[in-house]
């Protein structure tokens, strides 16, 4: 695509309202330095240096859309604790709308912390509950996103398997916006893979689709056959307008109606793959929404994946570089 074509749509991007609905969480940092073990166990001792919080799943994904240039609107369950109060802050810091969040005294919020030293992960802490959302708690979630879907351009749901999303709830969804002639993509777990039915475009990444499925396939550089299988049962059950598979090393693969679209991953140096699948769904949304081909949604989703995962930590993309490098490689619709 042309640069000034590339600029157009870029542009357009910021017109857009996206609803985001599903597992918020904070994602805790604790940055540090370790030299010796400890002698109460053999683990290593962190001097701490720094403390940070940052947004994460569905929320990571509404500062992705906002870092390209839409509109976020997030629709979620949280907290009455502490964990919920660090989330709403980090959500008036960012200037994100927190009209679409539900709080409540019966689950904590998800928060995730890191242990790091030396720039590397040395422990995960995750405090949060797996049970689906109660039944009062489900009535005022679907309450909020009716306000908010008479704004939406486009849908994504969030999927963590936190309890946020459950099948009756997807399915609800999905059907209000259809009714709106609003597309949705789905960023989906293994708990509700199969819930997503009629849904625009399906997100995967080869683990989930292997879970989803209940399959046993190769990668699609040594077995192709069996991941195209894969795929064509997945469209066979849920009937999503587009499939887009994420294949880490391998790239991305992308299928609308009967075209196959397969791009390598581009040569990064990995820092960290954390939120690499929060920008790709952003990407992705925001292509749906202004109607792109499948095969060029795939091409700036997978740049994009590949951006981030040069940056420690859960980040949004940077927009004017995705802009750039999108020109430079010469992506196309």
């Amino acid at each position: 695509m042309p640069i000034d074509s590339l600029l157009t749509l870029f542009e357009n991007f910021n017109n857009l309202r996206v609803l985001i609905i599903g597992d918020v969480m904070v994602d805790a940092y604790v940055w540090g330095r370790s030299t010796r073990l400890s002698p109460e166990a053999p683990v290593p001792i962190v001097h701490v240096a720094r403390t940070e919080q940052r947004l994460g799943g569905a929320a990571n994904v509404a500062l992705n859309v906002q870092a390209l240039g839409a509109t976020p609107l997030l629709c979620a369950v949280i907290g009455t604790d502490v964990g919920g109060d660090q989330l709403l802050q980090l959500l008036h810091e960012r200037q994100l709308s927190a009209e679409g969040i539900i709080r409540s005294a019966h689950r904590p919020t998800t928060v995730k912390q890191r242990i790091l030293a030396h720039g590397q992960q040395l422990l995960r802490i995750d405090s949060e509950v797996e049970t689906d959302v109660n039944a009062d708690e489900s009535a005022q979630m679907l309450a909020a996103y009716d306000d908010l879907l008479v704004r939406a351009d486009v849908v994504v749901f969030e999927d963590y398997d936190k309890g946020v999303l459950n099948e009756a709830i997807i399915t609800e969804c999905i059907a209000r916006a259809r009714r709106r002639g609003i597309p949705t993509v789905v960023d989906p777990k293994k708990k509700n893979f199969l819930a997503y039915r009629h849904c625009t475009l399906f997100k995967p990444n080869l683990k989930e689709l292997r879970e989803g499925l209940k399959l046993e396939f190769g990668d699609p550089d040594s077995d192709r056959p069996g991941f195209e299988a894969a795929v064509a049962r997945l469209r066979e059950v849920l009937e999503p307008e587009t499939v887009l598979v994420t294949l880490s090393e391998y790239g991305i693969f992308a299928q609308q109606d009967a075209q196959k679209t397969y791009l390598p991953a581009h040569l990064r140096t990995i820092s960290d793959v954390s939120g690499a699948g929060d920008t790709v769904i952003s990407i992705a949304a925001l292509c749906v929404a202004l109607g792109c081909p499948a095969s060029f949604t795939a091409a700036l989703a997978n740049l994009g994946g590949g951006l981030v995962c040069e940056q420690v930590g859960v980040v949004p993309v940077e927009k004017q570089l995705l802009l750039v490098e999108a020109a430079e490689a010469g992506i196309a619709t």
